[in-house]
């Protein structure tokens, strides 16, 4: 089977982007799939979630991106089984600007994912809160894009500047690239403007929208301070909890069955 490439964006910082590539794939690890996550955000955020020393990496999603590094070269294993992390640097913030005069920019970290496609299940791609090329680059490098969004008053501001990006990196750099869902996340059950936003969010976007809502949880926020996924930090809370249901939405979504004009042979993937 080809890993199935998720880039994870949005816009806007603050919409539990980060704790959703942290969680979600530590559940679907847990699920017994090969997982790896790229720390695509300069800020680094996912990689001092997974409990990753910064001081003490020889590579990273920058040297990836920029050719310095390949891809076995840039991950580093996790305390979790079967997930691995291709971690990330202030440095990448630099690429933005390095990238610019280099030929077919746009297709750098597609290019050095190729190896990923046959040896993981799944691959997430955290990327930063911006459409720059860093987001770009990410979007042509996946086939699926989830958008997490917050239930909060301006969660549907700036939404449909990131649905003409992604389709015009469809129409233009990765004819395969879909939606596979926006994310409910922050949701505080005694606010009525969350269960409003709720509303309105399923009213426009009707089946794009993830039946599963991820709450408002102090015990996922603390969970980075103590570099573990919040499933491993405290796997009763309601936070966790919403994460593995996520989890199996997400599979039972990306296993149904697809039109015969539109389905390809997939190679077998790698043996653990």
């Amino acid at each position: 089977m080809t890993a199935r490439i998720i880039a994870l964006s949005n816009q806007k910082g603050g919409v539990g982007k980060t704790t959703t590539a942290i969680n979600l794939a530590t559940a679907l690890a847990a699920c017994g799939n090969r997982v790896l996550v790229v720390d695509f955000d300069p800020q680094g955020n996912t990689t001092t979630g997974f409990g990753v020393d910064k001081r003490n990496l020889t590579a990273s999603s920058y040297s990836l991106v920029m050719g310095d590094s390949d891809l076995a070269q840039s991950t580093v294993s996790t305390q979790v089984p079967g997930l691995w992390l291709v971690p990330s640097t202030i440095h990448l913030s630099g690429a933005e600007v390095e990238l610019v005069p280099v030929m077919a920019r746009e297709n750098r970290l597609k290019e050095a994912l190729q190896p990923a496609t046959e040896l993981y299940d799944y691959v997430f791609i955290d990327s930063p809160p911006s459409l720059g090329l860093l987001t770009i680059n990410a979007l042509v490098a996946s086939s699926d894009v989830l958008i997490p969004l917050q239930c909060e008053f301006f969660a549907m501001e700036g939404l449909s500047q990131l649905f003409k990006t992604i389709d015009l990196v469809k129409r233009n750099l990765n004819p395969q690239l879909e939606l596979l869902g926006v994310l409910l996340t922050m949701f505080d059950k005694r606010n009525n403007l969350a269960q409003q936003v709720v509303n309105d969010v399923r009213e426009h976007l009707a089946d794009k929208v993830f039946d599963t809502i991820i709450p408002r949880n102090v015990r996922l926020s603390e969970a980075p301070s103590h570099g573990a996924p919040g499933l491993i930090y405290d796997v009763k809370s309601p936070g966790s909890q919403a994460y593995i249901r996520l989890a199996a939405e997400l599979m039972q979504r990306l296993t149904v069955p697809v039109a015969p004009e539109a389905a390809t042979p997939a190679p077998t993937a790698h043996a653990a």
